[in-house]
């Protein structure tokens, strides 16, 4: 998409601290980190979310933010790691070009990821399980 920031990062029309790059992807650095070092899996070619990804090259994706995540870690002394997807506006998904979040963690920082556990009750089971089922 020609109005796509991230198309544009991923393709290099906008300079990019780039961490590493191959004819499908580039990681860069995020440019409002969360965290020092966190960086963006960007693919190349333009889907809006995980939804419009092909299985392969999402999987690929996954294997490169492994490989990244640990790349990082290492070269970081980071202590922990978040890998994050966000899909949709409700999700978090402010740009609307699939992408992977890498942010190392250090000692004494505040989660960015937690939520308050609930209760998965016998009804919202069987809903959760009926529904899933009939979608399959």
């Amino acid at each position: 998409m020609s109005d796509c920031i991230f198309c544009m990062l991923a393709g290099g029309e906008i300079p990019t601290a780039t961490l590493y790059e191959n004819d499908e992807f580039r990681v860069i650095l995020d440019a409002g980190p969360a965290s020092k070092g966190h960086a963006l899996v960007l693919p190349k070619a333009h889907y809006a979310n995980l939804y419009e990804m092909p299985e392969d090259l999402t999987g690929r994706a996954f294997i490169l933010a492994k490989k990244m995540a640990g790349v990082l870690t290492e070269a970081m002394h980071c202590q922990g790691f978040n890998i994050v997807q966000n899909n949709g506006l409700t999700a978090g998904q402010t740009v609307f070009h699939f992408h992977i979040h890498l942010i190392p963690r250090y000692e004494g920082e505040a989660p960015i990821l937690a939520w308050v556990p609930g209760t998965l009750t016998d009804e919202m089971k069987a809903e959760i399980l009926a529904a899933v089922k009939e979608v399959m």
